[in-house]
């Protein structure tokens, strides 16, 4: 049985619910060998991509409150911060002076900044930097601003768009269940609202990504069935908008300076390789899967790799969200580090856009010869 299941998913048929519920039973070697073939038939075989880019966030302030996150503050906290343009166009200087040219760009939920504080914001960084991209504010922070104007997405994201937004990103996804969503993260945002929110960005041709975390205690079901609708969406706007997920990206729980510690259980290593070669076998039409090393670490990022992911990544330069929540120190990496961790792994490594168009190939001998600049510090 797990042999005709497994050349299925391999093949790229959709699996159901009850079968992609399946595959966790399947012991882990023969998981891991159908997910890097599938991988081999859906991207280049031979090549691992990752891309230059900074997260850049804007506020720490939020009234969402997650059970999770160590990184928001009420505005009465005295680390509460919220970014000037002038701040954060430092910031972006300091991407394009290692040849990035995207930033991720997201905060908390901040009742106190305006709607056109936003608009402001995304037209300041075009006028000043018009050659980076921008894919900031997740379906969350979206939310909140519907909250705050009465308005609906599909028109704010319009505006947001004419003012210079290129993207979504996928924050907020974690399980898709409202079950389990529920419990985390009383006031998170619903499953609902999040597709909903994806939606409206893929019809306006703004760029989106895929995401799930692990570890919230959530079933094999729950799991398999946060992939069905990731599924689902992505056919959609596919054969609707001709513009679906660019890629999917998973990582584990981070619970050590949250209050969830001792709460949910987290994720091992080992869970962390099974969902994504699940994810590999289940998400027949999404072909690009990341590997997370800011979660897992630079190891188990490599031996991703071989369990289903095509791509390491990006370089972050400013990671404070899992790392924070974590109580580590993994909040960048180097070029450098990502090319000898591809190659290393035995890939040819790619520098990729966030479209996933591979831009070029470097001279790994070059690179690892490089010193690393003085912004980036060995991790």
């Amino acid at each position: 049985m797990n042999d005709r299941l497994l050349e299925r998913a391999v093949e790229g048929e959709a699996l159901s619910v009850q079968e992609i519920e399946a595959l966790y039973h399947v012991p882990l070697p023969e998981l891991a060998a159908a997910a890097h073939e599938a991988r081999t038939r859906r991207a280049r075989p031979d090549v691992v991509t990752y891309l230059i880019d900074r997260n850049i966030n804007y506020t720490n302030i939020c009234n969402v409150a997650c059970n999770f996150c160590a990184f928001y503050r009420t505005d009465r906290q005295k680390d509460a911060y919220v970014l000037s343009f002038e701040e954060i166009g430092r910031k972006v200087e300091e991407l394009m002076s290692i040849s990035g040219r995207r930033i991720l760009m997201q905060g908390g939920v901040n009742p106190k900044l305006p709607y056109e504080w936003y608009l402001d914001l995304l037209r300041y960084l075009k006028d000043h930097y018009p050659q980076v991209r921008i894919d900031a504010f997740s379906p969350e922070e979206i939310l909140g601003l519907e909250k705050i104007t009465g308005r609906k997405a599909p028109e704010l994201l319009a505006e947001l768009k004419e003012a210079g937004l290129d993207g979504l990103p996928g924050a907020g996804g974690e399980i898709l269940v409202d079950e389990v969503r529920a419990k985390a993260a009383p006031a998170r945002i619903k499953a609902e609202d999040w597709f909903r929110i994806q939606d409206a960005a893929q019809r306006l041709g703004l760029y989106t990504i895929a995401t799930m975390v692990i570890g919230f205690g959530e079933t094999y079901a729950q799991r398999a069935e946060h992939l069905v609708k990731i599924r689902a969406q992505q056919e959609k706007a596919l054969r609707d908008y001709h513009n679906g997920y660019a890629a999917f990206a998973m990582w584990t729980l981070q619970t050590e300076n949250t209050r969830l510690k001792g709460k949910a259980p987290g994720a091992s290593a080992h869970e962390y390789l099974q969902q994504l070669a699940v994810a590999r076998l289940a998400l027949n039409n999404i072909p690009n899967l990341q590997a997370s090393w800011p979660s897992m670490g630079f190891k188990v990022a490599q031996t991703a790799l071989y369990y289903g992911a095509n791509d390491f990544g990006s370089t972050m330069l400013e990671e404070n969200v899992v790392s924070v929540a974590a109580g580590h120190n993994r909040t960048h990496a180097t070029v450098r580090q990502i090319v000898r961790h591809i190659a290393d792994a035995g890939f040819t490594p790619a520098e990729r856009d966030p479209h996933y168009n591979i831009l070029r190939y470097p001279d790994v001998e070059a690179v690892l010869s490089e010193r690393d600049p003085e912004l980036l510090p060995m991790a």
